[in-house]
């Protein structure tokens, strides 16, 4: 629905100004005119009504309509709902376990100790098994395509000459928006690791295995996925909106950085704050460890933006007087305090969620 609604563009109805001519309007504005489709029927009863013509016709076509969808829709569950859900579970285990996926990890997984390659093996059978997982990835897609198609929609090269600072201005605060939608992706999907250990981590701390490897496996898996999303966020929004090659290379800087911190920030907090009683992944970050993680990675990228916004604004003084814009002692000072910030904001985390998972006690 929500992708129907942007694909329709209904923001072009409050600007008549960007038509060509009254009929272009008119035309975006004209009733439906096929007279199979639903929408035509419901125009023909609110006009007849209108006009008090006495027509059953449109309401009787609305209604047996109405009612053959529901009456095959059920026939079309009762036949395929339960072997397509039986299905689909045997499918996702033998993708789990097919030959072709264990030569791909091997291949992938070679160079790695076998701890912890058997960690990360455990963890992504996991998460395929689980359907309440792997699906959310479904609606992760289509709300991208969504903030995508936002960014292309905005009226920034519509004809009309925009001042470089406006739209330098959009390409900077798209890093907030990428960091927050990174933010939330990593409340969902890395946070919650520990907690799915459930009450076998006493098992794991018992054994000889190192929790420092599981630990780390499960920072790589969850932030290597992340910080690839997050590269081709960023670098296809500031294409669309035409960024240039500084505010390109900052914002592939920033949301670099920033993947890395807020990823450290999920694990750590899902070790400090675990729920291992609760079995459903899409609860835990509804807990109060995921409203503390939030707030945290909320007000680091706030920092973030505030700091950055220094030598940004440099450079559009640079380029408001007519100067190349160059490394300037503001720049490298930005660049220090985001990189010494980010790193502690990943390092600190992991160390204190390691040190969390060995005084568990169960």
């Amino acid at each position: 629905v929500v992708l129907l609604l942007r694909f329709i563009r209904p923001e072009q109805i409050a600007r008549p100004e960007g038509f060509r001519n009254l009929l272009d309007f008119i035309t975006l504005l004209r009733a439906p005119t096929n007279p199979f489709f639903p929408s035509e029927w419901a125009a023909q009863m609110v006009m007849n009504w209108l006009l008090r013509i006495a027509d059953p016709l449109p309401i009787l076509l609305l209604w047996t309509t109405a009612g053959a969808a529901v009456v095959f829709g059920a026939l079309v569950h009762r036949s395929y709902y339960l072997p397509g859900f039986s299905k689909a579970q045997e499918g996702a285990d033998r993708f789990v376990r097919g030959r072709a996926w264990q030569g791909l990890a091997d291949r992938i997984l070679g160079t790695l100790p076998a701890s912890k390659r058997e960690f990360i093996l455990k963890d992504l059978r996991l998460f395929f098994r689980d359907s309440t997982q792997w699906s959310q990835l479904i609606l992760l897609a289509v709300l991208l395509v969504v903030y995508l198609f936002n960014i292309q929609a905005l009226q920034l090269f519509s004809g009309e000459r925009v001042p470089f600072f406006l739209v330098t201005l959009v390409v900077f605060l798209n890093q907030g928006l990428a960091g927050f939608v990174l933010a939330a992706i990593a409340a969902r999907f890395i946070f919650p690791s520990i907690s799915l250990e459930g009450r076998q981590m006493w098992l794991l701390r018992s054994s000889p295995l190192d929790l420092r490897a599981l630990m780390w496996s499960k920072y790589w898996i969850g932030t290597i996925p992340l910080l690839v999303l997050a590269l081709v966020l960023t670098v296809t929004t500031n294409a669309l909106l035409q960024a240039s090659g500084f505010m390109m290379a900052l914002s592939i800087g920033t949301i670099t950085l920033f993947t890395l911190a807020v990823s450290a920030l999920a694990l750590g907090f899902g070790a400090l704050y675990p729920q291992f009683e609760t079995e459903n992944a899409a609860q835990i970050p509804t807990s109060f460890g995921g409203l503390v993680f939030m707030m945290t990675t909320i007000s680091l990228l706030g920092l973030v933006i505030v700091v950055e916004a220094i030598p940004v604004t440099g450079y559009l003084r640079a380029r408001q007087a007519g100067m190349a814009p160059g490394l300037t002692p503001e720049l490298v000072l930005t660049m220090v305090v985001v990189v010494t910030v980010c790193a502690i904001a990943t390092l600190v985390p992991l160390k204190i969620g390691l040190k969390r998972m060995s005084e568990m006690e169960f």
